[in-house]
């Protein structure tokens, strides 16, 4: 009897010191502290750029070989993340640069055609747009950030916003024509300025015509038919390029944007 009440208290304090050096070495993360940015460079006619927070390159592919990649930069017209993502930088303030790629003509590389310095915080999303007429002497655009106060997941409806950034372009009211019901308008945003953009707003879903018009006028300056909005998706829609060029294959022509927040 006593010996097994020897081996019966010898299994007990093996388990209880095995407890104890299991809680001993387990680690317990806590929430990763990150802020959400994406790049947009809709400055007419501007080169490829890559961004940079500081000296940390944030956008397009990095580069495996110590040579930045000018190919895998952002054309104008192009969104870095382009799905409904955002890259994510820890929050704090920063110079936000962007550069030309090492890989472009001597004269060109490295340069920084515009720096923005902004303070971001934890948890929140931002929205930095290259933005204005490119300067091909001086080498340098214009440049915006907003908050993207996105709104919580509604399994019913989708979430909209306009933003201006057509730099010869009056200021904006903006709509949505849904294709099922032709004489159906919803008024997304109002006069909306270069280098602003609305509040989100809730819409159903639906297939749209997407409609820039002066504000306070009937005529449409610009207009992009058969845009789809998701239920339970968030979506920006920018006015860019040119004013004064129409059409549908000029690159810098006025042209709706359409990007996913989420």
């Amino acid at each position: 009897m006593k010996r097994k009440c020897l081996i019966s208290a010898v299994l007990l304090l093996s388990t209880i010191i095995y407890s104890c050096d299991k809680t001993d070495i387990q680690t317990i993360d806590g929430p990763v502290k990150a802020t959400g940015i994406k790049f947009f460079n809709f400055a007419v006619n501007s080169p490829v750029v890559n961004y940079f927070a500081n000296d940390i390159k944030v956008s397009s592919a990095v580069s495996t070989t110590g040579v930045e990649s000018g190919t895998a930069g952002l054309t104008y017209g192009t969104v870095y993340p382009a799905n409904n993502a955002y890259a994510t930088i820890d929050p704090g303030l920063y110079d936000f640069k962007a550069t030309r790629p090492s890989t472009a003509v001597a004269a060109d590389r490295n340069i920084v055609l515009n720096k923005l310095t902004a303070n971001v915080v934890e948890g929140r999303t931002y929205s930095l747009y290259m933005c204005g007429f490119y300067n091909s002497t001086a080498k340098t655009t214009d440049a915006f950030l907003m908050e993207d106060v996105l709104p919580p997941i509604d399994t019913g409806f989708a979430y909209v916003r306009f933003v201006h950034v057509s730099p010869n372009a009056n200021p904006i009211d903006f709509y949505m024509r849904l294709k099922e019901a032709p004489g159906t308008e919803i008024s997304v945003a109002k006069n909306i300025a270069f280098k602003s953009g609305s509040a989100f707003i809730k819409v159903p879903q639906g297939v749209y015509s997407l409609i820039a018009r002066y504000v306070n006028t009937a005529g449409d300056v610009v207009i992009r038919d058969d845009v789809s909005a998701l239920k339970s998706n968030v979506y920006t829609f920018s006015l860019r390029g040119d004013i004064t060029i129409g059409g549908t294959t000029d690159a810098k022509r006025r042209f709706i944007d359409n990007t996913p927040n989420r």
